[in-house]
């Protein structure tokens, strides 16, 4: 091995060795009390190396989002090439591929829905924000084809692929801000996978044709 390839070894080594720690602390303290310094501490290394890896805490976590939507597409990809008998079939496997991306990294992915829908984008270097909408668009693109894969057998509603794609997406993101929100206000009650359960199966009898 080259120093070259030695160097990037260990440059690799050191980033997730900061995203390890960087998990632990938005963890234990939230995204919006923890700190550089706290992640830092964590990691055991100085506040300076850290921003030679990662230009902001937003970054950093926008890191950690990435892995939610790496995880997002092996989980579509395996729904879209399973055998399956029918469309209902697939479809629970859809509902059940949601399920597991929830349950990966509730933290993360909550988060990661937050980011998504404010100024934090701006914050982040081109690259990471092109790699977010990279994984985002493929993640649609594969929801997409499962539809269409109904729609073509004429057993889903002939609309539009992407639309209900992105529907089904946000059904999603919006029920687990949302039950997640009045899980604060009263921690005894999780309603979670419970509304999930009743909205899937609004949502696809609502597209279903029998």
């Amino acid at each position: 091995m080259g120093i070259r390839e030695r160097k990037e070894r260990e440059r690799e080594r050191r980033r997730q060795q900061i995203l390890v720690a960087a998990k632990r602390v938005f963890t234990d303290k939230g995204f919006s009390k923890a700190t550089m310094y706290d992640i830092a501490k964590e990691a055991e290394l100085s506040q300076g190396t850290l921003y030679l890896y990662f230009k902001n805490k937003d970054e950093l976590y926008s890191y950690l989002s990435l892995r939610i939507l790496q995880y997002l597409m092996i989980r579509l990809e395996h729904v879209r090439a399973e055998p399956v008998s029918g469309v209902t079939q697939r479809l629970n496997a859809l509902k059940n591929a949601m399920y597991d991306v929830y349950e990966f990294d509730p933290l993360i992915l909550i988060n990661m829905f937050h980011m998504q829908s404010s100024e934090t984008l701006k914050k982040l270097s081109p690259d990471i924000v092109d790699q977010i909408d990279k994984l985002s668009r493929s993640a649609l693109k594969v929801m997409a084809d499962i539809f269409e894969d109904g729609i073509k057998n004429k057993r889903l509603v002939d609309y539009k692929p992407v639309v209900v794609a992105d529907i089904f997406w946000s059904l999603f993101s919006g029920i687990i801000l949302w039950e997640t929100s009045k899980k604060m206000i009263d921690g005894e009650k999780d309603f979670l996978k419970t509304t999930l359960d009743t909205a899937f199966e609004i949502f696809f009898r609502g597209i279903s044709l029998n």
